[in-house]
């Protein structure tokens, strides 16, 4: 496995602070941001997974924690739109230029408006895909926001609802 990513290079030329951590991706997996914080010992609030969707048909990407569920009205509202629902895998996978299981917001091959969960942001570090099934980057959630350009939002449907 390469170690070198188009998300590892955007972070590198940021200058961004970050530690890269290889695990044994399980393409079976139901739930596979759950799968990579079991896989690297990690709370699954520390592990956020990536997720692209569409807001009034427009690209965004979301990342949130990997036990939490996106709320669809809140992602349209942070984005300023009425309605908003996944991407088709294909059309993900088309658009960022990585596998599904191995999407990063890093290094995409478009730059698309980004959202992270604001619960998020209070972890000193946080693990998100670094463009490849089995490989996560390590570092501060401040440091993503600010490389990414996203904004900091409650996006998460309550639990229990």
């Amino acid at each position: 496995m390469s170690k070198t990513t188009p998300a590892t290079k955007m972070l590198t030329d940021a200058g961004v602070a970050f530690s890269v951590h290889t695990y044994d991706y399980d393409p079976g997996a139901d739930r596979i941001g759950l799968q990579a914080a079991e896989a690297l010992g990690q709370p699954p609030e520390r592990v956020l997974k990536t997720l692209m969707a569409l807001v009034d048909g427009k690209p965004v990407c979301v990342i949130l924690p990997s036990d939490r569920e996106v709320s669809m009205k809140k992602l349209a509202a942070v984005f300023r739109g009425k309605s908003a629902q996944m991407m088709k895998p294909a059309d993900a996978e088309r658009l960022t230029g990585y596998k599904v299981g191995g999407i990063s917001p890093f290094g995409q091959k478009r730059k698309v408006p980004t959202a992270i969960e604001a619960g998020a942001m209070a972890h000193p570090q946080v693990f998100i895909n670094g463009g490849q099934r089995g490989l996560q980057v390590c570092l501060a959630p401040l440091a993503a926001q600010q490389v990414l350009g996203a904004i900091a939002a409650a996006l998460v449907t309550e639990q229990g609802v």
